[in-house]
């Protein structure tokens, strides 16, 4: 079954609304077997809703739509599904006099623009709203459904719930959706692609079939696999046996199929192998520290961290001498590891990483352009072995530069710990 969503609101195309209904909707539609094919937002416009109602039901068997099901002039949805529909609109006496019902429980007199909410499609079924005036609509056109349901998030939610596991699921057919995130690093993504592009058809070949979306953001690709089956434990055999085989094809460059954030991949790492690490960060301004600790738990192995911002605190706190700043500049990989030695010094912590570099859009030369970062990791004692030291060239803002650090920063610490255990 192939459903497509219709989110209406002229508030939805500007930058001040996000629409999460649809999230929430393919969601929930994921669960019981239903792909979502098309996401449309349209704003409050009756002959432009109206053309999206009939594109829809001709190409989706199933189309929900939310929002526009309230009073006011600009609550268009019932009328532009019913002319898509061919249908005529109907007063619901129930409906109103639910709401009058609902207003003087308030002590207040229903106003009269309220009476649209009980305008009804013939042939409609009138869906229950508890936490609203709204009512959601069910309508029927040959082999598909229309189903229209209020756009604040509280009344959407459980009625949809009860719309998908009372009706949905029993049209969806027993096959589900089952899904696993892999996530990797240290590679763009067409070498992604690259890697894993000629197990698709042997995947997707599976008594449980797995399709496969890759999408890439800074600092990280992701890829989706998405299995169809009717039997859980089919699903997770073959989840398994494709997530084995990209982690051969990509090695450590995998850094997470289960789910978790780098920084709790970090984390577990280091608390398995019962060491506590000291952060100190220039260009990064905290963020490392910031995402490690966002962990629960993570008291257990992060020692301290040091936002170490000017010149003089890389001297005076983290002791970094000034004669190397001078020769090598503060961004530069000899700053980074006297930083990271110097955290580990003042703090005690097993290991330290050293974080400098130009976030932007100032600061910037010929030599080190913006987006220049230098990481180190120290582990003090075990000499070369137990140092990892790099420059990279970041691209995009200011807040992009440091978040590429923080997850740079980041992955070195969990390749250290992984070719050093």
């Amino acid at each position: 079954m192939k459903a497509e969503i219709i989110a209406v609101g002229s508030e939805l195309l500007t930058p001040a609304k996000v629409d999460t209904n649809s999230l929430f909707i393919t969601e929930r539609l994921n669960e019981v077997g239903i792909d979502v094919s098309v996401k449309t937002i349209v704003g409050d416009d009756p002959a432009v809703l109206r053309s999206a109602f009939v594109q829809a039901v001709a190409r989706s068997e199933l189309v929900i739509a939310t929002g526009g099901l309230g009073p006011t002039d600009d609550d268009v949805t019932r009328e532009a599904a019913a002319a898509a529909l061919g249908l005529s609109l109907d007063e619901d006496v129930r409906i109103v006099e639910a709401i009058e019902t609902r207003f003087a429980s308030r002590g207040l007199t229903m106003p009269a623009i309220n009476r649209r909410q009980g305008q009804v499609p013939r042939g409609a079924e009138v869906l229950p709203n508890p936490h609203g005036t709204a009512p959601g609509l069910w309508m029927e056109h040959g082999s598909g459904v229309v189903v229209l349901l209020p756009g604040p998030p509280r009344e959407m939610r459980g009625m949809l719930e009860a719309v998908v596991r009372e009706r949905l699921a029993r049209r969806a057919g027993p096959d589900r959706l089952f899904r696993r995130v892999l996530r990797v690093t240290g590679r763009s993504e067409s070498h992604t692609e690259e890697a894993v592009r000629s197990a698709y058809a042997v995947w997707a070949g599976g008594p449980a079939p797995i399709a496969t979306t890759i999408l890439a953001s800074y600092g990280q690709i992701e890829l989706h696999l998405t299995a169809r089956a009717a039997d859980a434990a089919a699903a997770e055999v073959a989840l398994e046996a494709a997530t084995a085989d990209a982690r051969a094809r990509l090695g450590l460059d995998l850094y997470s199929a289960d789910g978790r954030t780098m920084e709790a991949v970090v984390g577990d790492l280091l608390r398995a192998r019962g060491l506590r690490i000291g952060l100190a960060e220039s260009c990064t301004g905290g963020l490392l520290a910031s995402r490690l600790t966002d962990v629960p738990g993570s008291s257990d192995y992060v020692e301290a961290g040091v936002v170490a911002y000017s010149n003089r605190i890389k001297t005076s706190v983290l002791g970094v001498p000034d004669a190397l700043i001078a020769e090598h500049g503060a961004v530069s990989e000899p700053v980074a590891a006297a930083m990271a030695r110097g955290i580990c010094d003042r703090t005690g912590a097993d290991l330290g990483v050293g974080v400098t570099g130009v976030a932007g859009p100032s600061g910037g030369s010929d030599h080190k352009p913006v987006g220049t970062v230098c990481v180190a990791v120290v582990r003090p004692g075990l000499g070369e072995p137990g140092r990892r030291i790099r420059t990279f060239r970041f691209l995009g803002g200011r807040g992009l530069v440091k978040f590429q650090g923080s997850q740079a920063a980041l992955d070195m610490v969990r390749r250290w710990l992984l070719e050093t255990s």
